[in-house]
């Protein structure tokens, strides 16, 4: 086997002296999207109580901890990030009670529970924003959210350019109460989320005593939506986006589009420096509690010395790493994002928290075969020209996932993925809810094709989703092959790789432990050493002879010592 120089920075040396290192920097954590996970009651939405009742399933997978999607009390127009009520279950999930029945029943399973908390806007139902607009301009109830008056003679254009996430403008003008137009407010998202303004008290202290009201429950952290978000820029100066990058033009030049990254300025929007305060005190709220409970940023920031902000030691102890996510399948670009990211984290003594999929990305089953650029949001489905394989897409996802797996630090899953469910490119147009394709006018399908029920049974009703069959977005018909039923006790399904991927990653503490890259086996390939596991991943298009050593683990069937394309190995 070939040398290799190490590099200095590691998961374990980011854990306190002579302290066993805290569950968080090492934790493969698996997100719920409750909509689509399981649905106790047949209504075609999944619920808490079905959430409960699979929760041994995820303890048999190996996974340490549970994200839990928003499930607050909502009017569901951006499926539940739309708050009405930060302190209660909406009753298409539940109750409180069943929730209290399934943090019990995480707790019981050695499981962590992690939920959703979303700051950064509410529901223009919820009661708050409701007040703002019956106060009146320059009311103390209206400077909770970011109200202004607009441009022109009359006040009839948008305060600045800026639009939303999902698509037009992101300001919206109200009447006044005797029916004329009045100021405008800030959406970035959709009309019905209107954006807090974080630089008021009042709204700070009501988020600490959410978080109270959660903490005291029992539940052990928080996803952040939206991390980055928080706080404006001063007087909200007009801003015009840079063209994206395909994906081609990402794998071709990494490097320099890394450091442009760094020299591009950050939208007036997101990653100001004063969001760090929040999270500050926070963090101060939280070290009250024991347990080791942590907050988990998603913070779209390009630069990863940026990114890392958020995880100093007073801040979140997580933070998603997007930079990796949307890396392409390219061993130079994968090598160079792996090494900035333990450089950065480490720096400021957090893990790295490596993640694949989400409820907002295209699965990785199918992004990873493109060779064409799909923005973030984007989606593909019926109409999208030249569609990506899915059987390369699937080959690729294992082997990234062998890969992920292996990396020093924090991961985590998204439900489905360890069934293999690839995007599901042909839902129907009319099937749809999220608001980008409705802001776009079809432009962009969005979110949905991540987000549709997953299969546990192969001959059940919405494949076990629930017993009635129905389900909130219509399922493929030939998603019987992915099902966990299906799946099981197939030593070479996509199920039994994850579960001996997690058991190996825990029993060889490979979340807490350093990485040294390997030298020797070309710009296409990547060789790094974790402990007592060689990781080999090969993406050079050619089978690659494999030094000397027992295979482990391998992501899809290896002949002899000649290791395939899109194929990733660990070696002992």
């Amino acid at each position: 086997m070939t040398g290799g120089t190490s590099i200095e920075l590691t998961q374990s040396e980011a854990a306190a002296p002579s302290a066993a290192p805290e569950w968080w920097r090492s934790a493969v954590i698996y997100q719920v999207y409750p909509r689509s996970f399981a649905d106790a009651d047949g209504d075609r939405v999944g619920d808490l109580r079905g959430i409960a009742a699979r929760l041994p399933v995820l303890s048999e997978l190996g996974v340490d901890a549970v994200w839990l999607s928003p499930f607050y009390t909502s009017p569901q127009r951006d499926a539940g990030y739309d708050v009405a009520d930060y302190r209660n279950v909406d009753p298409l999930f539940g109750t409180l009670d069943d929730f209290d029945v399934l943090l019990a029943e995480a707790h019981r399973l050695g499981l962590r529970l992690i939920i959703d908390l979303v700051p950064n806007h509410t529901s223009s139902d919820h009661p708050w924003f409701r007040a703002a607009l019956a106060a009146g301009e320059g009311s103390e109830a209206r400077d909770t959210y970011i109200f202004r008056d607009g441009k022109g003679d009359n006040g009839d254009q948008p305060p600045n350019n800026w639009n939303s996430v999902f698509g037009g403008s992101a300001w919206t003008r109200v009447n006044r109460p005797d029916g004329s137009p009045g100021q405008w407010y800030l959406h970035l998202f959709d009309t019905s989320q209107p954006d807090l303004n974080w630089r008021n008290a009042w709204v700070r202290q009501q988020f600490l005593d959410i978080l109270r009201f959660w903490l005291d429950r029992g539940v052990d952290g928080f996803r952040i939506d939206v991390a980055h978000g928080l706080i404006k820029a001063p007087g909200l100066p007009d801003y015009s986006p840079p063209r994206e990058e395909s994906t081609m033009e990402q794998a071709a030049s990494t490097n320099e589009r890394r450091l442009n990254q760094r020299r591009r300025a950050a939208p007036p929007y997101w990653d100001q420096d004063a969001v760090h305060e929040i999270y500050r005190q926070w963090h101060a709220l939280l070290s009250r509690y024991d347990g080791e409970r942590a907050l988990c940023g998603e913070a779209w920031v390009a630069s990863l010395k940026r990114l890392a902000r958020y995880v100093r030691p007073n801040e979140m102890q997580q933070t998603f790493n997007f930079s990796y996510l949307q890396t392409p399948w390219s061993a130079p670009a994968l090598r160079a994002v792996i090494h900035e990211s333990l450089e950065e984290f480490s720096a400021v003594g957090a893990p790295s928290t490596w993640v694949l999929s989400n409820h907002d990305v295209v699965r990785h089953a199918t992004r990873l075969a493109l060779n064409w650029n799909n923005p973030h949001g984007d989606g593909i489905g019926p109409d999208t020209p030249n569609k990506p394989d899915p059987v390369l897409g699937l080959r690729r996802a294992r082997a990234a996932t062998t890969l992920m797996l292996a990396l020093p630090g924090s991961s985590y899953l998204y439900q489905g993925e360890e069934l293999g469910l690839p995007e599901d490119m042909e839902l129907p147009n009319s099937a749809r809810e999220d608001p980008t394709w409705f802001r776009t006018d079809g432009a962009r399908y969005g979110r949905d094709g991540c987000r549709v029920p997953i299969p546990w049974q192969a001959d059940a009703p919405a494949y076990g989703f629930n017993t009635t069959g129905a389900s909130w977005l219509p399922q493929p018909v030939d998603w019987a092959r992915f099902a966990r039923d299906r799946q099981q006790g197939d030593p070479h399904s996509t199920l039994s790789l994850y579960r001996r991927l997690l058991a190996e990653r825990a029993s060889r503490a490979l979340g807490n432990g350093s990485l040294e890259w390997l030298d020797g086996f070309g710009d296409d390939v990547i060789a790094m050493r974790n402990g007592s596991v060689t990781v080999i991943a090969n993406m050079s298009g050619k089978a690659l002879e494999l030094p000397a050593g027992q295979i482990l683990i391998a992501s899809d069937a290896v002949a002899g010592t000649q290791l395939p394309p899109d194929t990733a190995v660990w070696l002992s």
